[in-house]
């Protein structure tokens, strides 16, 4: 018999009432990392980029030519174009509202969904302009269209009103809107003009057809308060500034658009700008629809993939041999790039867009870009063969390095007292192989039938490694699980790593999708930031994402991270036969050995999200692995307290 009836307690009533439906924007105000995710200062501005991206796609569709951005005092943020201004006619759905407040407080409502009113947009899921009004507490839109000025207002996602004329409007048409992020979601975090001021620039690189105006009533000492960016030249200017007067092998970068429509009669185009430099280390920036994604996807696949394999056919027209041994590793070292594509109905990794997943991407952008290349490469010979010298000089240097360590990974793993639960892959050298560090025995066995074991090998954690930051130095070095890590990576702790000793090419942490599993990842990641950091400057951390569902409809089967992922497939259908199975899964090691591999482990299927620091405010994140993890409770406290309304359905 349950304790609670031996005591004489009244049981819980579990019933209908019991089930809880959000309704309207409630979703987003209780987990806004659904859609933005966080509650922080990354995330804040985010805010401002979806705001900004539905300007931005009506000057890509040739409806507006100028957008003004203003910072005000109170920290409230506008966005102005002259487009053509959202319908506030009635929708034809809901005849009481008008369709400027259906795109505002209904998840899932907007323009760019069949194609019709934009080609190619920035905004999918129709979440962007909702999401900003259920996290501001007041939002303000106007609207001139027709020689008319329309105006609403709301707050927290509720309308103070219906839309109202508020007068005459002969000389002025688009959307104005006016939000103030809501202190009770954001907490003490502010907009900030340094951060802004680069977003905006950036956009105003990627279309060359629009003029965005700065203006801030906000006076950091750094960032100019006024500001009017229009660059003709789009990415070639972009680039021209990033590089400044640094040396380059190439007089003039390889630059160039190329129209899809004309090229393979379909919407969209590709613009791109590269050049070589001895002075500092390579980069790439791409941006899909003009939305920045920093993980890349397949439009970087695809130019890349087009540069590596122009060049080696210019070194076999060079009756140069060594051109076969370069790769794109070596491509990125001195070569600086920036890639902007604009694709109809594409398809991102998660509601921030972080990475394109839009397969078709690749070959099209690979094709629009070869051609050009070759092009390129034939007309300016002096700088095709001082990049194709300097390329050669890379690959070379990369060979010998890979043949030390593969010297040196041999002899080390024979003197190495490698940890007795470590499954090691294969391969010598370290180029291509990775670590999985997963939790428990049962997760490990999954994994073990799951993983390439050439290149992919295994340390189960026994529990939940030890909090560097509260311990002392003697019990880190006395900890079984830190050493048997240390062991399997290679490398000594703290001032000791050297990351040329680093045995694995990637770091991956995988663990469950509960509270349990959070806290084991956060508990490494703390041990990496404090103990490895260079690691993690290095590129050489990442997070795996095993789904949280399995969508089946016929022989149509789609993985979800999450259940906004989830609701998105479940709202516009997988495209197969019948009713949509959903299954959840509870852990990895309940996950079938095939579904971990497609979804976790295969290269080829996988999402991973690489851990990195937040270049532009690199000591905002040790104050909040300080406040999280240290030894100061009442730190911690603090951030539950400010933060624990966001939490719904908790694993405790």
């Amino acid at each position: 018999m349950p304790d609670d009836l031996l005591h004489g307690a009244e049981p819980e009533k579990y019933d209908a009432s019991s089930i809880e439906v959000l309704e309207g924007l409630e979703p987003v105000r209780k987990r806004p990392g659904m859609y933005i995710g966080g509650t922080d200062e990354r995330a804040l501005h985010h805010l401002v980029a979806e705001v900004l991206d539905n300007s931005m796609d009506e000057a890509v569709a040739g409806h507006a030519n100028r957008i003004e951005v203003e910072l005000h005092a109170d920290g409230s943020l506008t966005v102005r174009d002259n487009g053509r201004g959202i319908p506030i006619d009635p929708h034809p759905k809901f005849p009481d509202k008008s369709a400027l407040e259906v795109i505002l407080c209904t998840l899932h409502a907007g323009g760019k969904f069949s194609g019709k009113a934009y080609q190619t947009s920035g905004g999918l899921h129709g979440v962007g302009a909702s999401v900003v009004n259920a996290l501001s507490d007041s939002m303000i839109v106007q609207v001139a269209r027709d020689r008319e000025l329309w105006e609403q207002r709301f707050s927290r996602g509720i309308p103070l009103g219906p839309v109202q004329k508020i007068g005459a409007a002969p000389n002025r048409r688009g959307t104005t809107t006016t939000f103030h992020a809501d202190a009770e979601i954001f907490g003490s975090h502010r907009l900030k003009p340094a951060r802004l001021f680069k977003s905006i620039r950036s956009k105003a690189y990627l279309f060359s057809g629009v003029e965005i105006r700065w203006k801030s009533e906000i006076d950091d000492g750094e960032t100019p308060t006024t500001a009017t960016f229009h660059f003709p030249g789009g990415l070639s200017d972009y680039l021209s500034e990033t590089l400044g007067k640094a040396a380059t092998y190439a007089d003039a970068a390889f630059a160039g658009t190329v129209d899809f429509r004309e090229r393979f009669g379909m919407p969209g185009k590709v613009e791109w700008a590269i050049n070589w430099t001895p002075s500092r280390d390579g980069f790439i920036q791409s941006y899909c629809n003009t939305v920045p994604t920093p993980e890349g996807g397949t439009h970087e696949a695809g130019f890349w993939a087009a540069i590596l394999k122009g060049i080696k056919a210019y070194g076999e027209l060079a009756n140069n041999k060594k051109a076969a041994q370069i790769t794109r590793d070596d491509l990125t070292a001195g070569g600086c790039a920036l890639v902007s594509c604009f694709i109809a109905e594409p398809e991102f990794v998660g509601q921030t867009k972080d990475r394109l997943a839009t397969s078709e991407a690749a070959r099209l952008v690979e094709n629009a870009v070869r051609d050009r290349f070759d092009n390129w490469l034939a007309g300016d010979t002096r700088a095709a063969g001082a990049i194709l010298d300097f390329l050669i000089l890379r690959a070379e240097e990369r060979l010998r390095r890979r043949q030390e360590k593969e010297t040196a990974r041999k002899s080390a793993t024979k003197k190495l007292r490698l940890p007795g639960k470590l499954v090691d892959c294969t391969q010598n050298n370290r180029d291509g192989t990775e670590l999985f560090i997963v939790e428990g025995d049962s997760a490990g066995g999954s994994a073990k039938m799951a993983r390439d074991r050439r290149t992919q090998a295994l340390l189960p954690l026994r529990g939940k490694i030890l909090n560097v930051l509260g311990a002392a130095s003697g019990k880190l070095s006395s900890n079984v699980e830190i050493s048997d890590l240390s062991q399997a990576l290679g490398v000594g702790l703290g001032t000791k790593f050297n990351i040329d000793d680093l045995r694995y090419d990637k770091v991956i942490i995988m663990t469950d999708a509960d509270v349990d599993g959070a806290h084991i990842a956060s508990l490494l990641m703390t041990f990496f930031f404090t103990q490895m950091r260079p690691m993690i400057d290095a590129g050489h951390l990442y997070l795996a994402c095993p789904p949280l569902f399995r969508l089946t409809q016929g022989a149509k089967r789609v993985y979800c991270l999450d259940e906004a992922e989830r609701d998105l497939w479940l709202a516009k259908g997988l495209g197969g036969k019948g009713k949509i199975d959903v299954s959840r899964f509870k852990g990895l090691g309940e996950m079938d050995h095939k579904d971990l591999k497609d979804t976790t482990m295969d290269p080829a299927t996988r999402k991973l999200i690489r851990v990195t620091v937040d270049e532009d405010a690199p000591g905002e994140t040790g104050d909040l692995v300080e406040r999280l993890m240290g030894k100061k409770p009442e730190l911690r406290f603090q951030y539950i307290s400010e933060n624990a309304r966001f939490a719904g359905e908790l694993d405790v």
